[in-house]
């Protein structure tokens, strides 16, 4: 049996991605189509972008799901020449559905962070910055960013070459004194500088997230941390095989059959030159 646009809405909010976990300024769920459609083919992306859009149409996809949004501020004018328009038209030409799981992502407990710890090879000890409603935040797992520890301490040269590894980045940007000597780890996926704050309270010593600032970076390196920006896209791209693996138990346990794929095309925007 296919399920529709909002029984598959439904089963992320209970089984991958609560949706009252987004942050306040995001938008999570459905950007763009009707919640009746019908849902044969499902395609798997980071952003809701042309090349994204472009296989959806070729492969005939129902629904397009990225991590990130279509848009996140209001929209004044919806010029179908460019995106998020562009996008928009296609959705409603084509019927292809475009919802995006972000922040309820990035929070949810064995979500995005949780992934990327363990792609790591980190233990997740608690959420970075857990959620309020956690009873106890000392041990909350619902949150933003996550901290754990490695299963032995080397030094941050060592851990820099494992994250380029696990990652498949080069090359990295390190603040610290490369014998600095670390086991418990910081992770917050995409840019996590406004968690700053958060880790240099914490017992952490070095942070891996991306798109950090220089005075940032300062203040960091002011505290004897350290820090390791594998940039915005190398900590995220991985969220395409999480939501593929994640839906398909989903649907499999509900007893719906779709097609799930995850694009393969996706590049960072920035290149080392």
């Amino acid at each position: 049996m296919n399920p529709t646009v909002k029984q598959i809405l439904s089963l992320i909010d209970s089984d991958i991605a609560p949706w009252h976990l987004a942050e306040p300024w995001d938008n999570c769920g459905l950007c763009a189509g009707n919640p009746e459609w019908p849902v044969q083919k499902v395609l798997i992306g980071l952003d809701p972008d042309i090349p994204v859009l472009q296989a959806a149409q070729k492969w005939q996809a129902d629904m397009i799901l990225t991590h990130h949004p279509l848009f996140i501020t209001p929209e004044k004018t919806i010029d179908f020449n460019v995106m998020p328009g562009l996008a928009i038209a296609l959705a409603a030409i084509r019927k292809i559905a475009i919802v995006c799981a972000h922040t309820n992502l990035d929070k949810a407990k064995n979500g995005l962070n949780d992934y990327l710890a363990d792609q790591l090879n980190i233990t997740v000890i608690r959420a970075l910055e857990a959620e309020n409603h956690e009873p106890d935040s000392s041990f909350a797992l619902t949150g933003l960013g996550r901290i754990g520890t490695l299963p032995a301490p080397v030094s941050l040269t060592r851990m820099a070459d494992q994250v380029k590894s696990q990652l498949n980045v080069q090359p990295v940007r390190v603040v610290g004194n490369p014998d600095l000597v670390v086991q418990e780890i910081a992770v917050c996926s995409g840019s996590g500088g406004s968690l700053i704050p958060a880790f240099l309270a914490s017992d952490a010593t070095v942070y891996v997230t991306g798109d950090i600032k220089y005075h940032e970076a300062r203040l960091i390196e002011s505290h004897g941390k350290a820090l390791i920006d594998v940039g915005h896209f190398a900590s995220e791209i991985i969220a395409k095989d999480l939501l593929a693996r994640r839906l398909y138990q989903a649907v499999v346990r509900a007893g719906f059959s779709i097609e799930i794929r995850a694009f393969a095309g996706e590049t960072d925007p920035f290149v080392s030159i």
